[in-house]
């Protein structure tokens, strides 16, 4: 990965760690604690919708897409993780 890949993991991933954190209603971790959670989410979320057959299509639009669900399903594991 490149310097341009990398910017645009960064920025897709604090793109996807905000919109988790404000549909997650306030989970989020601040901009650092978000741009992690979104880049993890990206690869979590294309791992899961690899694994379900699903593609939400290419660009920049759909990476936002996958990164946010991946996002909000890491989300949950802390969230769950937190309560016991």
């Amino acid at each position: 990965m490149g310097l341009q890949g990398l910017i645009a993991a960064i920025v897709i991933g604090a793109i996807a760690g905000w919109l988790a954190g404000i549909v997650m209603k306030g989970r989020g971790f601040g901009l650092i604690g978000n741009i992690i959670v979104g880049i993890i989410g990206g690869f979590l979320g294309s791992i899961l919708t690899g694994l379900l057959g699903i593609s939400l299509g290419a660009g920049f639009v759909g990476s936002i897409l996958v990164a946010l669900i991946g996002a909000i399903v890491l989300l949950v594991i802390i969230g769950a993780i937190r309560k016991a």
